[in-house]
């Protein structure tokens, strides 16, 4: 067969095929972000990436031998919830995180107790893990996809985790609503 015939079809008509794919493709692109320079193969590159960290869980849980539960405990789920919420406000947004965020991220200032508001910043992938880090719902479907892991690939120690993080976030209410105590009676003093 001559090296310029792919099945039958010349060598060109395969890359002209491919032109049109790639040319309405580009239209698409363009035709969806329209004016706001939304870039969704960025995304798909972070979805592709969160589907090889689930593959690679369920890889591990397959060479360990763990097998999946039959249904979730309520109490695990419970822990669960309030875990993501906490460590993901903890990656996200807290000052004491900020150091992960830096190669990402330009600060903006303080965004209540002990957060700061950050914006992501340069471009393409960098620009994306900016983007996740300083969203706390974004970063909740990792953290969450990691707790659910270890609750199946070493339970004892994801139960201590998270009843761990679920303890600050209850401190960390306490503390909110004590200051709004102190608040109140500082007012009515006046």
């Amino acid at each position: 067969m001559d090296r310029k015939e792919s099945r039958g079809r010349p060598a060109g008509a395969a890359a002209n095929w491919a032109g049109r794919l790639t040319a309405a493709l580009r239209g698409q692109k363009a035709a969806y972000a329209g004016d706001s320079g939304h870039a969704p193969e960025r995304y798909a590159a972070a979805m592709l990436g969160y589907g090889a960290y689930v593959a690679a869980l369920a890889g591990a849980g397959r060479l360990t031998g763990r097998r999946l539960p039959c249904r979730v405990d309520p109490w695990d789920l419970a822990l669960c919830a309030v875990a993501t919420f906490r460590l993901s406000r903890l990656l996200t947004k807290s000052t004491v995180a900020s150091p992960l965020r830096v190669p990402f991220t330009v600060a903006r200032g303080g965004a209540g107790a002990a957060e700061l508001s950050e914006e992501a910043r340069g471009e393409g992938g960098r620009r994306t893990v900016g983007e996740l880090i300083t969203c706390p719902f974004c970063t909740d479907m990792w953290v969450a996809t990691t707790i659910t892991a270890g609750l199946v690939l070493c339970p004892r120690a994801t139960r201590l985790a998270t009843a761990a993080l679920t303890a600050v976030a209850g401190a960390d209410a306490l503390q909110f609503a004590y200051a709004a105590m102190v608040e109140r009676e500082r007012d009515g003093a006046d």
